[in-house]
């Protein structure tokens, strides 16, 4: 039984030992890099782009010889077939250069590994063997790779192959360490297409019929059909070439479906990073540069800068710009007067030489090209104009100037000063600019620049006081827009400025008095004295004051003392006076020969005095003579607060009988009420108002009672002692007719008085009178006429005045102004018919107009019985006797020389 136990002890130890040697003689693969560690050996500190360095070994335990690496160095690139290439240009300038490799195995696991770059002269050892290390038990090792000994086909057809990542708990959750690495294709790459960028593969197919699919942009969605994918085989096919300009990366869902069964695994999002290629010149901001440089500038100044983009990806060498001048026109006084920053187009002064009058353009080409220079190239000119500097100070035209201006104007021109310059005309170095250096430090003056640029303005920028300072003495320097390029003297000038004494008006002090005084005082009573002084004390003049305004006409100002009374009685309730101060404006003037007023503001603060009885407002009521309503009537005084409410009130006459009046609670207002039944028509309510002072006056109103009942008043018949319309009408037609009659009567009458009435001449006093003129113009010579016959009219009539005509001997009165309150036009009405009844001066002026007597009659016949008959009974041979003027008139009826040519 022992021996059994110990037989199969000794067979099972056997059966271990020989798998143990067996799992000694095949290990299990591990996926990942060959080594710990990647050492490549150059022999040249500058690495070329496109240089290839060696092959990185990768295995992910599959059949698989395209794996997707990465570098975390944009200066360098692994290929899918392992190889590793200079992607940008490098100097290895301490000898060396590390950086990591990435990759992913089929799980997305993602995998790095270190790689050293090394010189050959930065290495210790032998320079030329591989160099393998081994750390202990760890079986670690160290490979060393010889640049000159990799070489690789470039003919491989494979691809990556991307797995779907596992999931636990179904397809709900996906392993969160599970990266899908991005498939990265070149841009504009020549083809065939289809060309296969990828494969992705489900650990389904092997147990399943696996369909596969992609959907988002570039597969269903616009680009529609940029990107396929082979439903059997899950290759993904770009169907065109790529422009990373146009869109830099695509973005879409890989889906497996199994045959019958639905998704086989969850969608795996694919991303496809679009490589660049150098596809794209340079492009610069504009075509054609312009600028400008002074002829002065110094070396290394900076005149303009010029900017060229370039669409490739940015920092990468395909858009690293590089800057250069190619030519330069002319190539004169030397041809590097300009130089250009290579990195940021900077143009800037490089050598002296520089002069406007000689050369005052140059044109330069530029040339933008990328790869750092070495690539794709584009040119642009840069036209620079030389300007002028300023070498040359303006100069006044003469070395002082004077002038003369008169005293308080602001704004006057003193004088003008004119400058020369030798730069550029108006050019910012030629174009002048003045300034008050001394002389003016109450800042009196201002000097401005002309219109030509070239000439300085000289006025006043406060009024001069001849008084104070009678002459001044200014220093103005001229200076350019822009400073001296080179150290010169400022010029300067002297002017002298000569003030001019004007007469000027006199000055109140204050120039707004205030006084306060009650409104009745008294006539010729004193109000104050306003007084002005004359600012011309070398003139000595004297001060005479007068009235300009005075609305209400209320005052009176001594000429000799600036003293003002009182003229007429003021009113602090008149329309001329806002809230209780008068206005008026007081003239100052002196005895000159051409007189200067100055003008002061009186304000007079009007006291109210109690000079103003209490009214009532509303003059008509309408009431009912049954139970009637009471009215309240509102009560008003013009008088302040201080000598109105509260008021009393009392009815007065036969009033008192029918009507009942009290105040109301706030002694403001009467409450007015029928006492006594009254019959129908119109009555006067006759109140006594009086205001707290006593000052009382009588008010009427004009009561309409009508028969009705309450407060609600209809007066629906005939008022007592009302007529009917058309009674009204009868009698107002019989008044027409009488007075018709009358002045019938009257006429008649006057008529016949007049007949009887002896005339102002007498019946033998004939005026008419015959005259014989011996020639034209030669006068009443015969007869002396007695002028003073006219006037017997009036003359005869010493009682009779007239006064048809406007007197001039009297003041017309004053009318009021019509008032802005409505509520005053009542008032305004009846003062101004007072005034108008009381204006002598206000046409019609009636009067008796005396005519005077031209006589009774004429003894000449009437002009009718003249005739001119042909019948020869007319002896007209007289008129021969009457002259030669009556020649031709005698010729003609009485015959003559016509006669006898016949």
């Amino acid at each position: 039984m022992g021996t059994a136990r110990f037989a199969v002890l000794g067979i099972l130890i056997v059966v271990f030992q020989a798998l143990t040697s067996v799992s000694a003689e095949n290990p299990t693969c591990i996926p990942g890099f060959n080594s710990d560690m990647l050492i490549f050996k150059v022999a040249k500190k500058h690495l070329r782009e496109g240089m290839r360095l060696g092959k990185v070994g990768f295995t992910d335990c599959s059949d698989r010889t395209r794996f997707l690496l990465s570098s975390d160095d944009s200066h360098f690139m692994v290929q899918e077939d392992g190889a590793l290439t200079v992607k940008k240009h490098v100097v290895l300038h301490d000898g060396h250069r590390e950086f990591f490799i990435q990759s992913w195995d089929s799980q997305g696991h993602k995998m790095t590994i270190p790689v050293r770059v090394l010189h050959y002269g930065h290495h210790h050892g032998n320079h030329h063997q591989n160099v393998e290390h081994h750390h202990g038990d760890h079986n670690h090792h160290l490979t060393g790779v010889h640049s000159a000994n990799n070489t690789e086909s470039a003919a491989d057809p494979q691809v990556s192959v991307l797995h779907f990542p596992k999931s636990g708990e179904g397809l709900r959750r996906r392993k969160r360490d599970w990266v899908i690495p991005d498939i990265n294709v070149a841009e504009n790459d020549r083809g065939p297409y289809p060309l296969k960028v990828s494969q992705i593969r489900s650990n389904e197919d092997q147990i399943k019929r696996i369909y596969y699919s992609i959907t988002g942009p570039g597969a269903d969605q616009p680009p529609v059909g940029l990107f396929t994918m082979d439903r059997n085989t899950g290759i993904l096919y770009v169907t065109q070439p790529l422009d990373r300009e146009k869109q830099a990366k695509y973005m879409f869902q890989a889906h497996a479906v199994a045959e019958g069964a639905g998704n086989a695994e969850e969608p795996m999002e694919i991303i496809v990073n679009v490589i660049d290629q150098n596809d794209n010149k340079p492009v610069f901001a504009q075509d054609t540069f312009m600028g400008e440089v002074s002829e002065t500038s110094p070396i290394g100044f900076e005149v303009i800068q010029v900017v060229a983009t370039d669409a490739d990806e940015q920092n990468n060498d395909n858009s690293e710009i590089r800057y250069r001048i190619i030519s330069q026109e002319p190539e004169l006084p030397s041809g590097f007067l300009f130089a250009i920053n290579s990195v940021t187009g900077a143009i800037r002064v490089n050598a002296v030489g520089l002069d406007r009058e000689k050369y005052p353009k140059y044109t330069l080409e530029v040339q933008a090209a990328d790869m750092q220079g070495e690539g794709l190239s584009r040119q642009a000119k840069v036209i620079l104009t030389v300007t002028d500097s300023n070498d040359n100070a303006p100069a006044f035209t003469q070395p002082s100037y004077e002038g003369t201006v008169e005293e308080n104007k602001v704004g006057a021109l003193v004088l003008k000063m004119s400058v020369t310059d030798g730069d550029e005309p108006h050019s910012p170095a030629w174009n002048a600019k003045f300034k008050i250096v001394s002389g003016d430090p109450e800042q009196l003056f201002k000097v401005e620049t002309g219109i030509n640029k070239h000439e300085g303005i000289l006025t006043t920028a406060k009024g001069l006081d001849f008084e104070k300072v009678s002459k001044h003495t200014l220093l103005i320097e001229v200076e350019n827009d822009v400073p001296f390029a080179i150290p010169l003297p400022t010029a300067t000038a002297t002017v002298v400025v000569n003030v001019q004494d004007v007469n000027e008006a006199p000055v109140f002090d204050p120039m707004e008095k205030h006084v306060t005084k009650p409104e009745n005082l008294a006539i010729n009573s004193e109000v104050v004295q306003y007084i002005a002084s004359d600012p011309d004390t070398a003139r000595k003049q004297t001060v005479m004051y007068k009235i300009i305004s005075d609305p209400a006409g209320w005052l009176i100002v001594k000429k000799e003392t600036g003293l003002i009374k009182v003229k007429s009685s003021m009113d602090r309730e008149s329309h001329f006076v806002k809230d209780n101060k008068y206005t008026a404006l007081i003239g100052a003037y002196d005895n000159d020969e051409v007189p200067a007023t100055g003008t002061g503001t009186l304000i007079i603060q009007l006291e109210d005095v109690n000079d103003n009885a209490p009214t009532v407002e509303e003059r008509a009521i309408r009431v009912c003579n049954k139970k009637s309503a009471p009215h309240l009537l509102s009560v008003t005084d013009k008088d302040g607060p201080g000598f109105a409410a509260p008021y009393r009130v009392s009815l007065q006459g036969p009033s008192k009988t029918n009507w009942t009046a009290r105040m109301n609670g706030t002694k403001t207002g009467i409450i007015l009420n029928l006492a006594t039944e009254l019959a129908s028509g119109e009555y006067t309510v006759v109140l006594r108002i009086a205001d707290n002072h006593g000052l009382e006056q009588d008010s009427t109103v004009q009561a309409t009672v009508c028969d009705c009942t309450g407060e609600e008043v209809h007066c629906q018949g005939r008022v007592a002692g009302g007529t009917d319309l058309p009674v009204i009408l009868g009698i107002l037609g019989g008044i027409l007719l009488l007075l018709m009659l009358v002045l019938l009567l009257l006429l008649f009458a006057r008529r016949k008085r007049g007949e009887k009435k002896e005339p102002l001449l007498q019946d033998d006093d004939i005026r008419d009178n015959i005259y014989y003129y011996d020639e034209e113009g030669g006068g009443e010579d015969d007869q002396d006429y007695d002028l003073s016959v006219l006037h017997r009219g009036l003359d005869n009539r010493p009682e009779v005045f007239r006064n048809d005509v406007v007197p001039n001997f009297m003041v017309a009165p004053q009318y009021r102004p019509r008032p802005a309150n409505p509520d005053e036009i009542g008032n305004f009405i009846v003062d101004n018919l007072k005034a108008a009844d009381n204006d002598p001066t206000a046409p019609p002026y009636d009067s008796l107009l005396v005519f005077d007597f031209e006589g009774g009659g004429s003894d000449a016949g009437s002009l009718s019985s003249l005739n001119s008959s042909s019948s020869g009974d007319q002896d007209y041979e007289s008129l021969n006797e009457w002259g030669p003027r009556f020649k031709k008139l005698a010729d003609m009826y009485g015959g003559g020389e016509e006669d006898d040519m016949l």
